[in-house]
């Protein structure tokens, strides 16, 4: 088992669109950032990446980048889906905190568990949305989300079982891996490093 810690911070913006969770909110400021700025996916990315050693979102889309600008986030979670496949790894449940003033999000929670469940192919049920306010903080310009995951091995059963056990060497064995688990619509080249750079961190 493996467990992954994800946070990260936006601060509110007028008029641009408020995203969190990969859904859509209804609310008059958004969340500046260089890509659509979701808060939680951003979180939610840095745990999964985080729990399979991989490195963190700046990492592989590094805010210097232009064609990260105004991006999908929902792009660097995939990302970070194929990083936990590649590592031989899956979600067991996800748990999250968003603290901010505004919106409320106890009256759309449900949509966006519905939502991120749908993103890491989850049940509802598998991942926790949870709301707090920052109350005496000064912070009510500022979206915050916390983010612990929980991983577990995938067994080695059916094809995947005996083609790994004929693989002769290391290389082998990542090949039929990620043979198993492209389904032809990677996005892992997308902006990978092989070196972290400080000036990626965010």
């Amino acid at each position: 088992m493996r467990i992954g810690l994800g946070y990260d911070s936006h601060a509110f913006k007028p008029g641009v669109p408020l995203v969190i969770g990969g859904l859509k909110i209804d609310h008059p400021a958004g969340l500046a950032g260089h890509s659509d700025g979701d808060v939680l996916l951003h979180a939610i990315t840095d745990a999964l990446l985080g729990a399979v050693s991989a490195g963190d979102i700046g990492t592989f889309f590094p805010p210097s980048d232009q064609r990260w600008k105004n991006a999908d986030s929902t792009i660097f979670l995939e990302t970070a889906l194929e990083e936990v496949a590649t590592a031989g790894y899956r979600i067991v449940n996800i748990d999250t905190v968003l603290i901010l003033a505004q919106p409320k999000i106890v009256p759309i929670a449900g949509e966006i568990r519905a939502r991120v469940a749908e993103l890491l192919n989850l049940k509802p049920g598998d991942v926790g949305i949870k709301a707090k306010t920052p109350e005496g903080l000064n912070q009510d310009h500022v979206a915050v989300a916390h983010v612990v995951v929980l991983l577990e091995p995938i067994a080695a059963t059916g094809d995947l079982a005996r083609m790994s056990a004929t693989a002769d060497t290391e290389i082998e064995i990542d090949t039929v891996v990620r043979s198993l688990i492209d389904d032809g619509g990677t996005k892992r080249a997308l902006g990978r490093k092989k070196h972290f750079d400080s000036d990626d961190l965010t």
